[in-house]
């Protein structure tokens, strides 16, 4: 065992270290030296505290400006209050039955106060927090002066029993005693070429800056050890993957997908040209493919992918859709049926004698008709078979697996994709689809053992969507004009969508939840409803319960939109009903459809025009992107109209705004990602990584992340296996897991 991996009682003894590991997760001497500042103060530049926000965790430097002992009337004791302030604003700390603090606490001193910010009569106040004063003229005795002397003053994230001069005590210990262990995972030629310090120099500089010179030379350092390491490993997973031996599957001529191709009654638009001959170059190697692909809503990924299936039951193997729920099986089953006509009916009466046939498989199928599905893919009768979860299964076997299209990535865990790749005899070829654009360097980092497809042009004849928020609570009119609009659009002769939250029956209890269990990966959108954590308001606590498919759809029928054929559809209607009430919807015999986001992939429904979402601001950006997506598919312009209540003023609306303003899916998903934190991103599909990323960042960091791809392509191409470079190995195995490194060997 290294010296980086020693438990931190060694350190810092045990007490100290049971600490550090059940408030802040660290445990061993490197993770103490990696737990790096969140921010810096200067001697004299004291912290703004009007930008305090309430039941915050924080750490300020500020200077005392009154002290005040107020005995209790009536009884023993005595509160100590001490007002600070950084020259404009003030914050009132409070000590309870502490008054021999009176003597340290002097007015003029400066120090760092860390606490949990509260409200007592309208005034933010901390109490009984922890300091640390910075005052000269305190001696000797462990105070602030001279451990920051002269050198600015890291921050850390810190907890209630750990305040950030604690850690940085604790991490001064760690440096002086195991700063000679640290290795230097970054080859010395990468660092040359992009004049980077050792790591050794930029975890000394990056606790202990002198000055922003040396901070800034740190920071730039830093991100290059994340973003390299995980590159390499993602290499190794590419260069794995070209090794492993699979069928080729050539496009023929003169084959079902030329039979199909002549039946479109469009042309493809130049870039689902380029790109399903990227995907079908893959496909005649003898290595499985792995790429994503990714593109704009609307962007015609899943005629994409139904030509690659098509290419490989030509090539005379057979292909596997896997979709994320009922309702999205369903609708890609009956799109693709719809689509190829007589060629989706091999070997049935009236099929084309090119044809093949195309299974559907739910968990919630008859036993007849899902032992006819089973049997139509082990025999090979179904050249392309489409399911959920019920495909991954044990007892279902292909005659020949060649392909394994993933819709929507983010829903299925590593476990189940490598489910269902091992049903083939040799690896299949794997394309994952995403619903929404991504970041290219988030792609490279959260799907880097792919390769990338983006679709980045709508199809001819789809027009434009419109998108307004609409301010129920600023102006009611507006919401009343909403429901007017759709009323016009269904006297026009087309249909409408009303999106919630939530949806609205009977809540699972604990004990139903658990019943639920096998339901909940398929219908997670409909439990939930609430689109990305974090992403609601910040008083949503306080707020009312998000509105309701149940509730809205009875108050439109008796108010604003009564006459009108309403519906509902959501995730915990039976499997039969769900099909019916989609079937009736495409057919033009439901005006408005009330859902959840159950409809947020895949529905297609040209006829579509308008769309409502309901407490829009509880949704993410690039959820709504998704959502508004159903509408404008056909010849008839797009409407979407976000409801919120949140005011004008608030980063919710803002959001909003964002959506309205632009169409453009790539410049969204940043936007989206900027509210969420990193390191959730990454562990949806980076389970494995012990720690989310620290210093690394998807969105600032691009060029880093571009460049550590190529340089650790480069490098694991001419030393696979890192013989040369055993200190990038150490720091490989640092940062996988068995969790991690599972995932990796699956892919």
């Amino acid at each position: 065992m290294g010296a980086l991996d020693e438990p931190l009682t060694k350190l810092v003894g045990d007490r100290t270290a049971k600490v550090l590991a059940d408030s802040l997760k660290l445990r061993t001497v490197g993770d103490l030296l990696h737990h790096y500042p969140r921010r810096y103060v200067e001697r004299g530049q004291l912290t703004s505290l009007d930008e305090l926000e309430v039941d915050e965790h924080v750490t300020v430097l500020a200077r005392i400006e009154k002290v005040t002992l107020i005995p209790f009337r009536g009884r023993k004791g005595d509160r100590l209050e001490v007002v600070v302030t950084d020259g404009r604003a003030r914050l009132s700390l409070v000590f309870f039955n502490q008054g021999w603090r009176q003597k340290e606490l002097r007015p003029g001193a400066q120090g760092l106060f860390a606490g949990k910010v509260g409200l007592f009569n309208r005034t933010r106040q901390l109490a009984s927090p922890d300091y640390q004063l910075l005052d000269e003229t305190e001696g000797s005795e462990g105070t602030a002066a001279a451990q920051f002397a002269g050198r600015l003053i890291p921050v850390y994230p810190a907890s209630a029993q750990m305040p950030s001069w604690k850690l940085s005590i604790c991490i001064d210990t760690a440096l002086t005693k195991h700063l000679g262990d640290v290795g230097e995972p970054l080859p010395a030629e990468l660092r040359a070429d992009h004049d980077l310090i050792p790591l050794p120099e930029a975890l000394e500089l990056i606790h202990r800056p002198r000055s922003q010179a040396d901070r800034e030379r740190a920071q730039q350092r830093l991100p290059w050890d994340e973003a390299f390491v995980l590159q390499v490993a993602l290499a190794q997973r590419r260069a794995a993957d070209s090794a492993l031996p699979a069928v080729p599957r050539e496009a023929v001529p003169g084959g079902l997908l030329d039979a199909f191709d002549a039946r479109l009654p469009f042309t493809l638009t130049e870039g689902q040209q380029k790109v399903c001959g990227e995907i079908f170059a893959d496909l005649a190697t003898d290595h499985p493919m792995h790429r994503l692909l990714q593109g704009e809503v609307g962007s015609g990924k899943t005629l994409v992918a139904l030509r690659a299936m098509l290419a490989v039951v030509d090539a005379g193997g057979q292909a596997a859709l896997l979709a994320p729920t009922e309702v999205l099986a369903q609708q890609h089953h009956r799109s693709i049926v719809e689509m190829m006509g007589d060629l989706a009916e091999g070997g049935m009466l009236g099929g084309s004698e090119q044809g093949t046939r195309v299974a559907l498989l739910t968990g919630s199928m008859g036993t007849p008709a899902r032992r006819q599905a089973m049997l139509d893919m082990a025999c090979g009768d179904a050249g392309i078979t489409i399911g959920t979860h019920a495909l991954i299964e044990d007892k279902v076997q292909f005659q020949d697996l060649g392909l394994v299209v993933v819709d929507e990535q983010h829903r299925f865990g590593v476990e189940q994709r490598d489910a269902l790749r091992a049903k083939g005899g040799q690896p299949p070829h794997l394309l994952v689809m995403t619903a929404t654009p991504i970041p290219r360097t988030v792609a490279m980092t959260v799907f880097g053992d792919l390769e990338t497809s983006v679709l980045d042009q709508l199809p001819s004849g789809r027009s434009p969507i419109s998108t307004h928020v609409v301010p129920s609570l600023e102006k009611p009119n507006f919401l009343a004009r909403t429901w007017e609009r759709v009323r016009e659009e269904v006297g026009k002769g087309h249909q409408a969508y009303v999106v919630c939250p939530r949806i609205g029956d009977e809540e699972p209890d604990a004990k139903g939840a658990g019943k639920k269990k096998r339901k909940a990966a398929e219908d997670l959108e409909d439990l939930t409803g609430l689109g990305d954590p974090g992403d609601a308001g910040a008083d949503s606590d306080e707020r009312r319960p998000p509105l309701s498919v149940v509730e809205t759809a009875a108050m439109l029928t008796r108010g604003p939109l009564a006459g009108l054929r309403v519906e509902i559809l959501h995730g915990r209607l039976a499997p039969e009903a769900k099909d019916d009430v989609m079937k009736r919807f495409a057919a033009g015999e439901v005006d408005v459809l009330v859902a959840t986001t159950v409809i947020e992939v895949g529905v297609n429904v040209p006829n579509s025009t308008v769309m409502v979402i309901m407490d829009a601001d509880r949704f993410g950006v690039s959820q709504l992107h998704q959502l508004r997506g159903r509408v404008g598919r056909g010849s008839a312009a797009g409407l979407c109209l976000l409801v919120s209540e949140m005011p004008g003023a608030s980063s919710a609306r803002a959001r909003l705004d964002a959506v309205a303003d632009t169409l453009d899916g790539f410049a969204l998903s940043r936007i989206d990602l900027e509210q969420r934190r990193e390191g959730d991103v990454l562990g949806q599909a980076q389970s494995g990584v012990k720690s989310s990323l620290k210093v690394l960042s998807v969105l600032d960091d691009e060029e880093v992340i571009a460049t550590a791809r190529a340089e650790a392509t480069r490098l694991v191409a001419a030393d696979p296996d890192l013989a040369a470079h055993p200190e990038l190995r150490t720091a490989l195995e640092s940062l996988l897991d068995e969790d991690r490194a599972e995932y990796l060997e699956k892919g």
